[in-house]
């Protein structure tokens, strides 16, 4: 029995949502982007807020981008230790269950008495954000397979798309309200009505696996053991991240001194420049699906090498320079993504959500390092420092890129 078929009606009007063997419809396909979107904004709303944040609470550059890196590694635990039970679980309860959770963590954000505690509750937060990895898998598993790039493609750019909502969206907000507070009780109230709107419309899917807890966590060290291909794109994912996070996790600090002076709104608005990850996420599914996956990763990987070129340039002072950076930064990481994980999907499908959690850990892993080391050079060395960060990291995955791409045509 193939994966749609095997669907049950989520509730009333869901018996139409799939199609018996006929693969994920369109209109379901748009439920998984935008409710993935939601769900990956949480851990993006604060990255615009951090100069209001840092003066709230009277504290430091590097005590502020905390909030950051707490919020990457808490996200990183929550894939580690909940993303896998999609495939013993039912994912709807398991989606909206975690939906409910995250609502509470932002409603207490919201709240937070001191920069302490919002750093501590900001990875607590994280830690059950995980609804697009989920959803992402969720939706490869119902796809039929000659569809699964392109739906892996759209459902990232609906992820992508969650992320220029919190950065842009937050900074409009705080600077509206004058009150970074409201964005994380707008956080809160958004989780409330995804987690209903879930329930109502996604379908059911049986386990993919009939495992013990334990025993699957355990089990995802074999599958990584048995997939080279899956170490591999683990590593592609920690650098490339790792480098994307470096730009992002200091970008405010940037933007809000000389000669750019942006407030909250301005530098939430600086991140619609990801608009072009969401056209590299939908342009990059399709390549995988006609096996371009290798040249894809080519571009992509040159085109992250290429951005810290231009965003070092004159320490970030020339706006077209720095635009230009951002556009290419954010084309080549998120095409990257997809292309990565159209590859990961084909391997075993039923560990899809395994092997999801172990790139996406790798990836926010990546991630953490990232803002942490982004926090420490720019308190020290400025922008120059986190030029050079994020440069090495770039030039360090393209090395190794060409490496693999080397030894396959020599093999």
């Amino acid at each position: 029995m193939s994966h749609a078929a095997s669907a049950r009606p989520a509730g009333r009007g869901a018996r139409t949502a799939l199609r018996p063997a006929g693969g994920l419809p369109d209109r379901l396909v748009t439920v998984f982007a935008v409710a993935a979107g939601f769900a990956v904004a949480n851990i993006y709303y604060a990255h615009p807020l951090l100069t209001a944040i840092a003066s709230a609470f009277g504290v430091g550059s590097g005590t502020a981008s905390l909030v950051v890196t707490a919020s990457t590694a808490g996200y990183t635990v929550g894939l580690a230790l909940l993303v896998p039970l999609g495939d013993i679980a039912g994912r709807r309860r398991l989606l909206v269950a975690l939906l409910l959770v995250t609502a509470v963590a932002q409603a207490a954000s919201a709240a937070a008495p001191t920069a302490t505690a919002l750093i501590a509750l900001s990875g607590l937060m994280a830690v059950a954000a995980v609804g697009a990895p989920l959803l992402v898998a969720f939706a490869a598993a119902l796809a039929r397979p000659e569809q699964r790039g392109r739906v892996t493609g759209r459902v990232m750019s609906g992820v992508l798309g969650g992320v220029l909502l919190a950065r842009t969206g937050a900074g409009l907000l705080a600077q509206w309200t004058g009150s970074w507070r409201t964005v994380f009780v707008v956080a809160a109230v958004a989780m409330l009505a995804l987690a209903v709107l879930l329930w109502r419309l996604l379908p059911d899917l049986e386990p993919a696996e009939s495992l013990g807890y334990f025993a699957l966590l355990r089990s995802v060290a074999s599958v990584v053991a048995q997939e080279p291909v899956l170490r591999l794109r683990c590593l592609y994912g920690f650098l490339t991240f790792a480098s994307f996070s470096v730009f992002w996790a200091s970008a405010a600090f940037l933007l809000a001194a000389p000669p750019y002076s942006y407030g909250a709104a301005l530098t939430g608005a600086f991140g619609l420049l990801g608009l072009a990850g969401a056209v590299a996420a939908r342009a990059t599914g399709p390549l995988v699906d006609r096996g371009r996956d290798r040249l894809a990763g080519t571009v992509l990987y040159l085109a992250n090498l290429a951005a810290w070129v231009l965003l070092a340039f004159d320490g970030g002072h020339v706006p077209v320079c720095l635009v230009l950076g951002v556009l290419l930064l954010d084309f080549g990481v998120q095409g990257a993504q997809v292309a990565n994980l159209g590859v990961l999907f084909r391997l075993r499908p039923e560990a899809r959500n395994r092997i999801t959690m172990a790139y996406m850990t790798a990836y926010f892993l990546g991630g953490a390092a990232g803002s942490a080391l982004s926090g420490a050079v720019y308190s020290a060395a400025g922008w120059a420092g986190v030029s050079a960060a994020g440069g090495g990291l770039a030039a360090l995955v393209l090395l190794l890129w060409g490496v693999e791409r080397l030894r396959a045509r020599t093999s």
